[in-house]
C-alpha cells in the first residue's frame, strides 16, 4: 500500500446505478425511448425493479453523456436531434475513427485488426442475407468500435462508444430508408481492405465517403418510425 494512500476494496460488478444507465442507454440508441420523451421516475423504477435513487443516478449520468436533457421544473427527457446534430456525430466519429486507424497503422496492427473486422463482417453478411436489419445494425455498431478498440486508446474508444450510441439515436429518429444490405457490407469491406492495405491517406479518403454517405442518407430522408434502425 503506497504511504498516506485509502485502502480500496475490489469492484467485483456494476453498480445498481451503472447497471440501470446500460439498460437505458439500451433503449434510447435502439428507439425504444424515443428522441423527445419523458423519462416517468415511478414507471421507469417499476419496470426495471429498482428504487428511485439508482435511478435518479443513472439519468443523471446520461444527462452528462448528452444522451438526456434535464428541463427545469418540468423532467428529464431523451435529446431531440437534427440535422445539425448528424453532420456534428459523423464528423466527430471520421476524426476519431481516422486518428484509430493511424495507430494501427504506425503500430503496425493493420493485419490483426483486419482480421477482427473480417469477423464482424461475417455476421453483417449473415444478417444480410437473413434480412435482419437490427442484427445488421448491432453488427455495423461492433465493426466501427472493434476498429477504434485495435487501435489500443482507451480514450479513442471511449469517445467512440458514445459516438456510436448517438449514432444509433440519430438514424432512429431520422432516416426512413435504410440502404440495401449488400450495399452496407460493401462499404464496410472497402473499410476493412482499406485498412490491410497500409496506406493511411487512402484509409482515411474511404472513412471520410463512408462517413458522407451516411449523413446524406440521414438528412436526406424525413423522420420515421424507430422500428428498423440501421446503423451508418
Amino acid at each position: 500500500m503506497i504511504p498516506g494512500s485509502v485502502e480500496l476494496e475490489p469492484v467485483d460488478r456494476k453498480s445498481t446505478p451503472a447497471l440501470v444507465a446500460d439498460q437505458l442507454r439500451s433503449a434510447i440508441m435502439r428507439g425504444t425511448l424515443p428522441p423527445g420523451a419523458q423519462l416517468g421516475e415511478v414507471e421507469l423504477a417499476g419496470q426495471l425493479g429498482v428504487s428511485r435513487g439508482p435511478l435518479r443516478e443513472a439519468m443523471q449520468r446520461l444527462v452528462a453523456e448528452g444522451l438526456l436533457r434535464s428541463e427545469r421544473h418540468r423532467g428529464i427527457f431523451v435529446r431531440d436531434l437534427d440535422g445539425a446534430d448528424v453532420r456534428d456525430v459523423y464528423s466527430v466519429r471520421l476524426a476519431v475513427e481516422g486518428a484509430a486507424g493511424r495507430l494501427i497503422l504506425a503500430e503496425g496492427g493493420s493485419a490483426a485488426a483486419a482480421g477482427l473486422l473480417t469477423d464482424v463482417l461475417r455476421v453483417m453478411e449473415e444478417a444480410a442475407r437473413v434480412g435482419d436489419p437490427v442484427a445488421l445494425a448491432d453488427a455495423d455498431q461492433a465493426f466501427h468500435s472493434t476498429l477504434v478498440a485495435a487501435s489500443g486508446s482507451p480514450r479513442l474508444k471511449r469517445i467512440a462508444d458514445g459516438l456510436l450510441v448517438e449514432t444509433r439515436m440519430c438514424l432512429t429518429a431520422l432516416q426512413d430508408t435504410a440502404p440495401p444490405p449488400d450495399e452496407l457490407v460493401a462499404e464496410h469491406r472497402l473499410l476493412r481492405d482499406a485498412l490491410l492495405a497500409g496506406d493511411p491517406a487512402h484509409l482515411l479518403a474511404v472513412l471520410e465517403d463512408h462517413m458522407t454517405s451516411a449523413v446524406d442518407r440521414i438528412v436526406g430522408t424525413p423522420a420515421s418510425s424507430p422500428a428498423a434502425p440501421i446503423a451508418g
